[in-house]
């Protein structure tokens, strides 16, 4: 089985440990990680502002830099969302232009092929106790990609449930949007600094220690609503808590 870690813009660039996280977990569960240094931005912003023939060239890339892997992984929600749910959408509409089917093509490898990591350590390696501690008090948000578009379902708190030392808090509200969205937090900067404020003031309520998502940025976003408002609650990654042990806590 070949592997490859697709680490996604943000975390690359603002929280590279979490990229850390999921090679360490997964090479301790007996995989091996390939990182293909051509990868890009999967264009997710692109496509979300409305330029899609933009977001073209990188659906092409993501094709040529991982068709080699048996499976691609990504420790962010909406960036695996993206690539299943809107690059068919995005090689039908080429079809349909007349453009031949490269595009629908390459998407159809990329959707078959590409998973986050929950859903990869639950459905493809069937685990769910990863050999995980982490002493310390969580609640977890689901954010909106991975439980409205890949159904992620209960996966990362099946996998939260079984990490040693940890103790997991319900978040009231859970399912609500955190207020970010990408692009809309620019656009709708004011609803979404309400949203977050929201989704903040259940967070602070359960007393939990930290704050636990599949998305960096969500947690970015929430993780600035707590800074500001002082609250002691850590924002961290469910693959850092996942890849902590007894030994090495993330």
């Amino acid at each position: 089985m070949r592997v490859a870690l697709f680490v996604t813009c943000i975390n690359d660039l603002l929280q590279p440990r979490t990229g850390q996280a999921v090679v360490a977990l997964l090479e301790r569960l007996g995989v091996e990680v390939g990182f293909p240094d051509g990868q890009s931005c999967c264009g997710q912003p692109q496509f979300n502002t409305g330029y899609r023939h933009a977001t073209e060239p990188l659906v092409r890339r993501f094709d040529r830099v991982f068709r080699d892997f048996d499976h691609v992984v990504t420790p962010s929600g909406s960036c695996a969302a993206m690539v299943r749910d809107n690059y068919p959408r995005i090689g039908a509409k080429a079809a349909a232009e007349g453009r031949g089917r490269e595009l629908a093509d390459a998407a159809a490898v990329a959707v078959a092929k590409t998973y986050e990591l929950t859903e990869f350590l639950v459905d493809v390696l069937k685990v769910e106790d990863v050999g995980a501690y982490y002493p310390h008090t969580v609640t977890y948000h689901p954010t909106c990609h991975g439980l409205r578009v890949l159904g992620l379902g209960d996966r990362p708190r099946r996998l939260l449930d079984r990490v040693r030392g940890l103790e997991l808090r319900e978040l009231p509200g859970a399912e609500e949007c955190c207020g970010f969205g990408g692009t809309f937090a620019v656009k709708n900067a004011a609803v979404s600094a309400a949203m977050g404020a929201d989704k903040v003031r259940n967070v602070v309520a359960t007393g939990a220690e930290a704050l636990c998502t599949v998305d960096n940025s969500c947690l970015l976003h929430l993780g600035g609503t707590l800074t500001r408002q002082g609250a002691a609650v850590r924002p961290v990654h469910v693959a850092e808590i996942l890849a902590s042990t007894e030994g090495n806590v993330w």
